[in-house]
């Protein structure tokens, strides 16, 4: 098989919705729905996943839920008005209550019918809750990955909606040329990209293309890991501070050609295993760290956003010598696709 034929392997048929190249559909993966913290026990969030709504619960033993919009009983939308009552979400039209399982265990009147919601797949780390996405209806085939440190979570997180596929954000961060023209930002590969399964791993020294004596004072390598096509974290140790820092990007399909993108950003003290033994100082000292992280990530992400924004997808790239990470990703990336 040469380049031109893995890269082209999805051109499809269909155009985008405004016509902007050729179509790409839902890859398969857990996406991120919402920070844990957006999800107290009792709040119910209604969320766009995969050109639907999805309805978020937390029961009150805290565990997250997932369901299909629409009551079984006469549609109406559990997320319009839907509350939490102990265990079971209740229908905010005629007060039908559903038990975590989904089956429909009480009505204002009468036995209550058989009826029952349609749950997704859902599972919760580091401080964001998932959902597992496969066209097929086939169980998840692999897990989110959790951080060396118990108890790490996002203090600071940022959030926008772009108008391109979840693969084409991601992939960015293999495009090694775009980060000296767009973002003034020297790369050298330390460790070169490669692939187990649904999961991808690289190493890069990154730091400002210039001056050259800045270049070397405040270059740092950052450790990435690619979980799917919706989960990019990496991870940064600032020596000097005894820290380790996290930064997540996670894109989520809400529609064709849209993505809801989520930026955030945590730290832990590199010593300890448990992220929640740290000290009142320390854990000042990680969230003003977290928010600096976040600023940094979020100024560079707005000057993607006007590429994003405007591209479209090409199946058959001109690749030159120097982007043999991204014809490597690309080749990854079929593996969340449906068969064309």
């Amino acid at each position: 098989m040469t380049m031109r034929d893995e890269l082209s392997w999805y051109s499809g048929p269909e155009p985008a919705v405004d016509g902007a190249g050729p179509h790409l559909p839902y890859p398969s993966g857990w996406f991120c729905l919402a920070r844990s913290r957006e999800l107290a026990p009792g709040k119910v969030l209604t969320r766009r996943f995969m050109g639907e709504d999805i309805v978020l619960y937390r029961t009150r033993d805290r565990r997250p839920r997932a369901v299909r919009p629409y009551c079984p009983h006469l549609g109406a939308h559990l997320g319009a008005g839907g509350t939490v009552q102990g265990q079971n979400l209740v229908c905010p039209f005629h007060r039908f209550a559903f038990a975590p399982d989904g089956t429909c265990v009480s009505t204002p009147a009468g036995p209550p019918p058989r009826a029952r919601l349609q749950h997704h797949t859902i599972s919760e780390h580091n401080g964001f809750v998932f959902a597992w996405y496969e066209p097929n209806g086939a169980p998840p085939a692999w897990e989110v990955p959790e951080t060396v440190q118990a108890g790490v979570v996002p203090t600071a997180a940022w959030s926008t909606e772009v108008h391109t596929y979840a693969q084409e954000i991601i992939e960015s961060t293999l495009d090694y040329r775009h980060l000296p023209v767009l973002h003034h930002v020297a790369v050298e590969e330390l460790e070169p990209p490669t692939c187990q399964d649904a999961f991808l791993r690289m190493r890069l020294r990154l730091g400002p293309d210039r001056p050259a004596a800045l270049k070397h004072m405040v270059q740092a390598d950052h450790s990435f890991l690619m979980a799917g096509l919706g989960y990019l974290r990496v991870e940064l140790p600032p020596p000097s501070l005894g820290l380790v820092s996290y930064l997540w990007a996670m894109h989520t399909p809400t529609g064709p050609r849209r993505t809801r993108m989520l930026v955030a950003a945590g730290c832990a003290d590199i010593r300890k295993t448990d992220a929640t033994e740290a000290s009142l100082p320390r854990r000042c000292l990680h969230r003003a760290f977290a928010q600096t992280m976040l600023r940094t990530a979020v100024s560079k992400v707005h000057q993607d956003l006007k590429i994003w924004n405007t591209k479209r997808y090409e199946p058959q790239p001109r690749l030159a010598a120097s982007d043999e990470a991204i014809g490597l990703f690309r080749h990854w990336a079929r593996q969340f696709y449906p068969t064309p």
